[in-house]
């Protein structure tokens, strides 16, 4: 079977079914006879870097975006500097499709700067008016806990940034608790949730949560839009309010948010943020080994040298007046050893000191006394709701009581008690005159025991 079309045979299978990629071909070579070269205004997003120095973006409208190939960049690509998210161009290029996938793709050859786009120009407005307000500042930064014991992770509770930062954690600090608060890190509305998690580790104990020594707002990587939320005036503002240090770790190294600028550090991935903020243990136990030699050294240095006048003074050197000449250097190495015991006996002290009240404070806040204060809560919440809901009950039942015996009091039952009927047609009509029943009716009459029938006879 054959289809002419625009002065082109296109040959179809026998059935008259064309195959996915002779379909795909023949968009390619419509769209690259037909099209062709072609000048593209729109604005950058999602643009990625290759290390072979090809350049992978999307250009866009309001309505409509196209993916954009640069292969070579650095040679083949005249003004690819002005490549960068956000950025408004006009790009020269082939349009074709990439067959692999069925996608339309703009192959550039050239890129002309056309001004900032959209989301950009929202980007260098707010980060003006911060920076005019001081929040940028660098004497208002707080600085990071030498040794954190609680850290609290602001991000999604299925991203790959949580497992990274989790692991490092665990790897380089494992005495520390990481404090999960899950958030929505991408979408509409996903800021308002990252500041108000903020905002409650900020003030923990006004909603029961234990206090965090630092917190780390982060994501992974993403385009412009992606990383939108951690632009929004709402974030920026949390973290500037907040009263523990902030680490922002947004992205990838060359993502640059509002929230980089605001936070205290700035960490270019989730995983360094986890790196930056403990200590290795490792480290730490090479560092003490180290500090011990350098103080073993000269103590050591020390007892040679009293060994060596000892020695001395034990062949007669100093025969003449040894108890003379050794009196001094023995005072001063009793003053010595009382005050290095001294010294040592208060900072052991002190340290001890320390550990218990941080072993205090770390109780006090541990996420299981947390948990505790907040089940006993619980417990008095479902005490005083069963106390409240057996006294509407009781009060209800008394209520249905006294309604039962006025509708016993006031009944019909009640009323043939006392000697009173109702007089009925068989048809169940009510009589309550005489005009309404003629001779030869028959009547039902209900009184106290029962009923009667009657048969009308006059």
């Amino acid at each position: 079977m054959r289809i002419q079309e625009r002065g082109h045979q296109y040959q179809r299978g026998d059935d008259g079914v064309m195959s996915v990629s002779r379909l795909v071909r023949r968009m390619k070579n419509i769209l690259e006879i037909e099209i062709g070269d072609v000048w593209v205004e729109g604005e950058v997003s999602n643009l990625r870097k290759q290390g072979s120095g090809h350049f992978y973006f999307s250009v866009k409208d309001d309505k409509a975006q196209l993916a954009c190939a640069a292969f070579n960049a650095e040679r083949r690509c005249s003004g690819h500097g002005a490549l960068r998210d956000g950025a408004r161009v006009r790009l020269l290029g082939e349009v074709t499709v990439y067959e692999a996938r069925g996608q339309a793709q703009l192959i550039v050859k050239r890129v002309q700067s056309a001004g900032i786009g959209e989301l950009q120009a929202r980007f260098e407005e707010l980060k003006k008016k911060l920076n005019g307000e001081g929040l940028f500042a660098e004497e208002r930064k707080k600085p990071l806990p030498g040794f954190p014991r609680v850290i609290g992770l602001i991000t999604s509770a299925s991203g790959a940034a949580l497992q990274d930062m989790v692991s490092v954690l665990n790897r380089r600090a494992p005495w520390v608790q990481a404090v999960l608060f899950p958030v929505a890190v991408q979408g509409r509305g996903a800021s308002s949730g990252i500041a108000r998690a903020i905002s409650m580790l900020s003030a923990p104990e006004d909603h029961e949560l234990p206090r965090c020594d630092v917190i780390v707002v982060g994501r992974g990587g993403g385009s412009l839009e992606d990383l939108w939320n951690f632009n929004e005036e709402e974030v920026a503002r949390a973290i500037a309010d907040c009263s523990i240090p902030v680490v922002s770790a947004v992205g990838h190294e060359i993502d640059f948010t509002i929230a980089d600028f605001v936070a205290d550090v700035r960490a270019p991935t989730p995983s360094a943020a986890a790196e930056l903020i403990v200590p290795d243990a490792r480290e730490l136990r090479s560092k003490m080994r180290r500090l011990g030699e350098s103080l073993r050294r000269p103590v050591h240095a020390k007892i040679r040298s009293a060994q060596e006048l000892v020695r001395f003074a034990r062949r007669g050197v100093l025969a003449h007046d040894s108890h003379r000449v050794l009196r001094e250097p023995i005072l001063r190495a009793d003053e010595a050893s009382a005050t290095i015991k001294r010294l040592v006996a208060d900072r052991l002290l002190e340290c001890q000191q320390g550990i218990a009240e941080r072993r205090s404070a770390w109780k006090s806040r541990h996420p299981n006394l947390v948990l505790e204060r907040r089940v006993e809560r619980l417990d008095l919440f479902r005490i005083r709701f069963a106390q409240q809901a057996s006294h509407c009950l009781e009060g209800l039942s008394q209520r249905l009581e006294r309604v039962r015996e006025m509708v016993r009091t006031l009944g019909p039952e009640s009323a043939f008690e006392r000697g009173f009927s109702i007089t009925m047609t068989k048809k169940g009509a009510l009589v309550t005159e005489p005009e309404q029943v003629e001779t030869g009716d028959r009547l039902v009459t209900r009184v106290a025991g029962g009923t009667i029938e009657s048969e009308v006879m006059e």
